[in-house]
């Protein structure tokens, strides 16, 4: 059964910096699609970044491009998201979430099969 966990959130002040990660187990993690998303109070969830499994061409949302950037490490197991430069509107709950077609890779919710259960960004200004 394939779980995901994230860690990493936290709260840090306007222009501040955090690393999400989450880790894959239960199936091979190089051959899925992975994305990040976020949801805040109130707000339905949107699509953050994602990344292919051989990992060129991510996609990012274009309120975080330039100053979030999506990784992996395939023997690690772990997806990361490098988040700069935070604003206020980024504090959400940040899920990462894993799709079993390892095409189409890209930032709409329903594609993927398999969710964490969520780190916490706050950012103060």
């Amino acid at each position: 059964q394939v779980q995901l966990v994230e860690s990493g959130g936290g709260s840090v002040q306007a222009g501040g910096s955090l690393r999400l990660s989450c880790v894959l187990s239960g199936d091979t993690f190089s051959s899925y699609c992975m994305g990040w998303f976020r949801q805040a109070p109130g707000k339905q969830r949107e699509g953050v970044a994602a990344i292919p499994p051989a990992g060129p061409m991510p996609y990012y949302a274009d309120s975080v491009k330039g100053r979030f950037t999506i990784f992996r490490d395939n023997a690690k197991n772990t997806l990361y998201l490098q988040l700069t430069s935070l604003k206020p509107e980024d504090t959400a709950m940040y899920y990462c979430a894993a799709r079993a077609v390892p095409t189409y890779c890209a930032l709409l919710d329903y594609h993927y099969n398999y969710w964490g259960q969520g780190t916490q960004v706050t950012v103060s200004s």
